[in-house]
C-alpha cells in the first residue's frame, strides 16, 4: 500500500480518538519517509540549512512523517533522481531554495515530489520581512505539507508562545517565541512581570501581572500598538488564568482581602463577578465545556485539588481522586490536564489528563518538574514547562501519538508560559 495513504489512517484515528485513548496509532503501520534537500543554488546556504533542520524537527513532531536525514544538494530547477530515491525507500522529496532578496523580503521556495507517483505535487513560496523569524518559515512549510495530505492539523506550530523569563532577583521579562525557542523577542522588560496570558486567538494582545506598582496589577497590552490598560489591582495577588473562547471574558484569581478567590471580568462592560466565596484558597480557574463551567484549584480538602462548578451555580464538585497535591491546569472542551506532585518522589511533578464526562485518568509525564500545561487550539497537543537538572525546557506532548519532545531554554529560567 502506498505509504502516503497511511496519513488517512492517522486522520481516522484522530476522529475516533475523542474517547481519550492515547495509544490509538498502530505502531507497526509505516508512515511516509521524507527527505529534505537544500538547493545548491540557494542564496544563503547557512540560513537555508537552519530552516531545513527546524523543518525536519517539525515533521518529526507532527507524527505524520518519518524524516530521513541526508546532505545531498541538487539544483532547484532540476528534477531529482526519482528512481534512486525510490530505491532508498523514500516516499517524498522536498527541495528548498532561498530566492534572490527583494528589498527587505526574505523569500523561500519549495518543491515537493511524490516518489511513488513520480511527479511534482506541491510548489509554493514563503516569505518573511524579518530575518530572525526564519523558524516560522519552517513551521509554515511543515503545515503546508501536512495540509496537502489532509492530515490532522499542526497549525499550532505557527502560534507564538509567550513566556515570563526570570532575570534575577525581582526581575522577569515577557518574551514571545516560537515553540522550538529558535525565535525569541523580548516585549516587556524592567521589574517583575509574570504570568502572561494571550487575550485572544489572534495573539495581538495579552494580559500579565506586574509587581512594579504599589499593588499587584493586572495589565492588558496590545502587542502591536503598545497600548496598555489596567484591568485590576489587588493587595494580595491578581492573575489572569483563562480567557473565554471569544475573548469577551476572562477568569482572574485575586485576593483583595488576602483571600484568593475567582472572579470573572467582562472585557466590554468592565464589570467583574465573584464566582467563588470559599474561606480558603480558590485559584487558577479555566473555562470548560463550552464556557458553561469552570475548573479550578482549591484547598477545600486541606490540600490542593481540582474542582468544578457551573458558571452561575453554587454546587462545587471534586474532579480528581488521585494524589494530594494537584495544581496548575488547562482545559479543552471537556478535557483537563493538571499537575500532580508525586507522593513517592516529592521532587517530581507530573502531568495527568482527565475528562469532566467520565472517570478517565492518564499519566502523561514520568519525571522532573512539569508545570503550566496548555492545550493547543485543536486539543491534540499540550505544551508545558519542564524543569530538570537546573534547565528549563518547553515540552510538547502529541496526545494521539503518545510522544513528547523537549526544547531547552539556555538563556535563563522560564517562570511561566502561555500558548
Amino acid at each position: 500500500m502506498n505509504k502516503i495513504l497511511v496519513i488517512l489512517l492517522v486522520v481516522a484515528n484522530y476522529l475516533f480518538a475523542q474517547n481519550i485513548e492515547l495509544d490509538v496509532i498502530n505502531q507497526q503501520v509505516s508512515i511516509p519517509q521524507i527527505k529534505i534537500s537544500v538547493s545548491n543554488n540557494t542564496v544563503d546556504s547557512a540560513l537555508s540549512n537552519k530552516i531545513k533542520h527546524i523543518l525536519e524537527k517539525d515533521l518529526e513532531v507532527s507524527g505524520h512523517f518519518n524524516v530521513k536525514k541526508g546532505n545531498e544538494n541538487i539544483n532547484f530547477q532540476d528534477r531529482p533522481n526519482l528512481i534512486n530515491l525510490k530505491n532508498e525507500g523514500i516516499d517524498l522529496f522536498l527541495s528548498i531554495k532561498q530566492n534572490e532578496k527583494e528589498r527587505s523580503n526574505f523569500s523561500f521556495s519549495i518543491k515537493l515530489y511524490d516518489i511513488n507517483k513520480q511527479s511534482l505535487v506541491l510548489s509554493k513560496t514563503f516569505s518573511t520581512a524579518i530575518k530572525n523569524r526564519y523558524p516560522f518559515i519552517s513551521h509554515q512549510i511543515a503545515i503546508s505539507i501536512n495540509d496537502y495530505f489532509k492530515a490532522p492539523s499542526i497549525a499550532w506550530m505557527e502560534k507564538f508562545v509567550i513566556l515570563s523569563i526570570s532575570r534575577g532577583s525581582k526581575k522577569a521579562d515577557i518574551v514571545i517565541a516560537d515553540y522550538t525557542l529558535n525565535f525569541q523577542k523580548t516585549i516587556i522588560t524592567g521589574g517583575l512581570n509574570i504570568f502572561p496570558k494571550w487575550a485572544n486567538k489572534k495573539q495581538d494582545s495579552f494580559y500579565y501581572t506586574s509587581l512594579n506598582y504599589n499593588k499587584p496589577t493586572l495589565i492588558k497590552k496590545n502587542l502591536f500598538n503598545k497600548k496598555k490598560e489596567i484591568i485590576m489591582r489587588s493587595s494580595g495577588m491578581v492573575v489572569c488564568s483563562d480567557v473565554s473562547s471569544d475573548g469577551s471574558k476572562i477568569l482572574i484569581t485575586a485576593a483583595p482581602n488576602h483571600q484568593a478567590d475567582i472572579y470573572m471580568y467582562d472585557v466590554k462592560t468592565k464589570i467583574k463577578q465573584r464566582l467563588t466565596r470559599y474561606k480558603g484558597i480558590d485559584v487558577g480557574a479555566h473555562f470548560v465545556e463550552d464556557d458553561t463551567k469552570i475548573v479550578f484549584v482549591s484547598n477545600r480538602l486541606k490540600f490542593p485539588n481540582i474542582f468544578s462548578k457551573k458558571m452561575n451555580g453554587r454546587i462545587v464538585e471534586r474532579l480528581v481522586y488521585h494524589g494530594r497535591n494537584n495544581s496548575s491546569l488547562s482545559t479543552h472542551k471537556n478535557l483537563v490536564v493538571y499537575v500532580s506532585r508525586e507522593e513517592n518522589n516529592k521532587k517530581n511533578f507530573n502531568l495527568y489528563l482527565i475528562s469532566t464526562k467520565d472517570s478517565f485518568l492518564k499519566q502523561l509525564t514520568i519525571s522532573g518538574r512539569n508545570q503550566f500545561p496548555k492545550f493547543s487550539s485543536n486539543g491534540e497537543s499540550i505544551i508545558f514547562l519542564k524543569h530538570k537538572n537546573n534547565i528549563s525546557s518547553i515540552g510538547i506532548i502529541r496526545l494521539h501519538h503518545s510522544k513528547s519532545y523537549l526544547f531547552p531554554y539556555k538563556r535563563g529560567k522560564i517562570q511561566s508560559l502561555d500558548w
